[in-house]
Formats: structure tokens, sequence, C-alpha cells
């Protein structure tokens, strides 16, 4: 079988990042508005550049369609977005087989709002869709075979038809509707992470300014780690500045404290801080629909030998992860850096998977690359120019008085990395000392 015919290329460099960078520079984190009398984020461009990505990576690929249920592939594909609400309803999905512009069936009215706003794609690209709803919606009402049938006549009419399609995530009534038409379903997760783990220099200036939100939101938990405040409320705080600041989903804030903090929860409670805690966070949210997973550890106001001893460890384990980032390293002589999961009291390393850890950030908390003792020995990974991902380490501390965890999230630049998360954390962080 052919291989797809590109009819309507918009053609630009997908295998480099934009050739005017220069590393000597630094990263821009250019703030929200967009201005007359600076190069900021150019959209149009970003959006070009995800579509032939994917295209390329399609190309590349046995498949002659991808149809996306994912949020995260559907805003890379069609830089369309309609809230954080959608991500668990699998109700929008984005048909693209190359040959022409991505299709996207969107929730009601946003499709007609789409034809209005969103000028990137003829209007008859930008339809009307809805499917089970988790099951909500029978399968026998009909939406699954009505859409299938849709999307069959597409694939038929842009040339594909006889060839595999590819699927990331849908409910299984969806996925028989398509076999019924007589189509050859793949998984298309791989074929989207090859597109989206190169980032144009638009997407790490999105993801910089992302970083500085968190910068300024650290600043503001420290200024209010006390005694007698509660994790939750620190969480509260944390949201609203998100929020203020241009954040579209704080997806998620772990705030972890005393004896919380072993083993590692990953999530937050009522729970009052008290002089000499050590407390650590991780703030998950997006800006433009790039992530941060971002982590910090600060003391209440004092700490202790082995609180302290603790830190050093976590800081010396992610130090020398990072000494390594540069392209052509792979992820297994990263992962080896790290302490077995037995040394810092676990039993095995599924068990401990998570906290030495390093993966990819994008559209998506975790993207390529993946970097575990869990996986990369046996599945090394080679590291890109303009690859971005977040390194974390993770230590309790002996006298069982708190853990230590660290986080930098890191761009691999020609000949090493930059580090765009930049809330102090080469030593621990004391809050309010007394």
């Amino acid at each position: 079988m052919s291989k797809n015919i590109i009819v309507e290329p918009s053609i630009i460099d997908t295998d480099a990042l934009d050739p005017r960078w220069n590393w000597n520079r630094p990263i821009p984190a250019p703030g929200r508005m967009n201005v007359d009398f600076e190069e900021r984020v150019d959209f149009r461009r970003l959006h070009k550049y995800r579509v032939e990505r994917a295209r390329q990576s399609l190309r590349e690929s046995d498949l002659g369609a991808m149809l996306c249920f994912d949020n995260n592939n559907i805003r890379y594909l069609t830089s369309s977005v309609i809230g954080e609400w959608s991500r668990d309803k699998i109700c929008r999905y984005a048909l693209f087989t190359g040959n022409s512009d991505p299709y996207l069936w969107d929730f009601g009215s946003a499709a007609a709002h789409h034809r209005i706003h969103n000028p990137w794609f003829d209007n008859d690209h930008w339809r009307a869709g809805m499917l089970g709803l988790r099951g909500s919606v029978a399968e026998e009402a009909g939406l699954f075979a009505n859409a299938a049938k849709e999307i069959h006549d597409i694939l038929k009419s842009e040339g594909v038809a006889d060839m595999p399609i590819g699927v990331d995530v849908c409910e299984p009534p969806m996925l028989f509707a398509l076999q019924k038409e007589g189509l050859d379903v793949r998984d298309v997760q791989q074929v989207m992470l090859n597109a989206r783990q190169i980032k144009s220099m638009d997407e790490i200036i999105l993801l910089n300014q992302s970083a500085a939100m968190v910068d300024g939101c650290y600043q503001l938990i420290a200024d209010n780690l006390k005694p007698g405040k509660r994790e939750n409320e620190l969480v509260a705080i944390a949201n609203k500045f998100l929020y203020d600041n241009g954040s579209d989903d704080v997806e998620a804030i772990n705030a972890v404290s005393g004896e919380r903090c072993s083993p590692h929860p990953h999530n937050f409670t009522d729970r009052m801080y008290r002089p000499g805690d050590q407390a650590f966070f991780d703030i998950i949210q997006s800006y433009m629909g790039y992530r941060t997973c971002y982590y910090r550890t600060l003391n209440v106001g004092s700490k202790t030998p082995a609180q302290v001893d603790a830190y050093r460890k976590a800081r010396e384990w992610i130090d020398a992860a990072i000494s390594l980032v540069r392209p052509g390293m792979t992820t297994d002589k990263i992962a080896a850096v790290w302490p077995a999961a037995q040394e810092f009291g676990f039993q095995s390393e599924m068990e401990a998977f998570g906290l030495q850890f390093g993966h990819g950030l994008g559209l998506a908390l975790h993207e390529r690359p993946i970097i575990s003792r869990l996986v990369s020995f046996e599945n090394p990974f080679e590291l890109q120019e303009g690859m971005v991902f977040a390194l974390e380490t993770y230590c309790p501390a002996a006298d069982g008085n708190g853990a230590a965890r660290i986080e930098e999230e890191v761009v691999v630049t020609a000949d090493g990395c930059r580090v765009i998360t930049l809330f102090p954390a080469q030593d621990l962080f004391v809050a309010n000392p007394y």
C-alpha cells in the first residue's frame, strides 16, 4: 500500500529548532501579552509546526490516519481547547490523514464557535460530535456507529480507507464500531509521541513561561509557610496565584509535610504545619497548555541535621543526572546514577517508581523521555536537542521527620542542557526562619 500523499503541505523545517535561536542567550519568559515591539510566541507558527510534526510522524508510520480522543493530542493537532472539564469525558475527537487539515468533532456549540474564531481550518473541518460520555449514552443510541461511518467516509474521500487507522484512547463501543466498518485499528500513541518529543522554540518559550509562573508561586508559598497554616490552605493560595497569572489548568498540587513525607502519598490534606516540619510541594499546571512538574522542599522555620542530610543526598542525585544531559546521552546512563529502591527504603523499583524519575514535558505531563531504573536499563532512549523534561529525586530523612523532594525541568541544548526551574533549590530552603 502506498504511503500518504501530501497534497497540501505547509513546509517548515521540523527537524531543527528555530535557526535564529542562539543558545548563548537566555530562553525568554516574555509575559502574557502580545506586543508590537518584541517577537514573542508566534501561535500560528506554533500551530504549523505541530501539524507538520504530526504529518511527518504519520508519514513515517504504517498508518493511513490518526484518530485522537486524548485532549493533549487534539490540542497539538487542532490548536483548540474547551476546558479541563472535557479531559476525562472522551467526548471530543480529531481525525488527521495528512492529506488535508485535521478534522475536529467538538462538544455541541463549541464547533460553531470554532468556525467563527478559529480560521486556520475550513469550516467543514469543525464539526459537532457526541459519543457515549463514558457509557452514559448507550451504544444502542447509534452515536458510535454514526461517527464511525462518518470517519470511514472521510478516509475514503482522502484515499486512505484501505490503510490502518491509529487510535490513542477511546470507549470500547467506538473501537467496535470502527472495526464493524471494516477498519484496521492500531495504536497511534507512539506516532504522536514521536511528533511531540522535539519542541520548537515557541514551545520552549511557553514551557519556560509556565515554569516562571511557578517560580513566583513558590515565593508566595515560602511567605505563607508558617505554623498554623494547613496544607490545603497553601494549595488554595497557590491555585489562586496561578490562575491570576494566566494558568489555564492547575491539574494538581501536592502538599506533603511532617510525618506524611515518607512514604510519599502524592496528595494533600488538612494537616497543620508545625515548627521544624519538612514540607515538599509539586505544582502541576499549564500555561497555554504547556505543563510544569516542579517540586520544591521547604522547611518550616528551622531544620535538623537529618533533614539537611536527606536534602544533600537528593541534591547530589539530581545534580549527577543533570550533568549527563546532552544530545546523544541515553536514559539508562542517567538512571544508573540514582540509588536502587532498596537503598532508600522500598522493596522494588515498581514500588519506588516516580521517586527517582525523569519524564518529558509538553502539552502532557508525561511525554518522552521516561527515565527510571524500572524501565530505562532494558529500553534505553537517546536524548536529542529540543527535548524538554523534568528530573526528580527523593530521599527520606533518617530520623523519620520528613523527606527531601527536588525537581528540575531541563531543555536539551546543542551542547548540554538549560535548567528552567529557578526557585532556589541548591540548599535546603528554610521559610520564615526563627
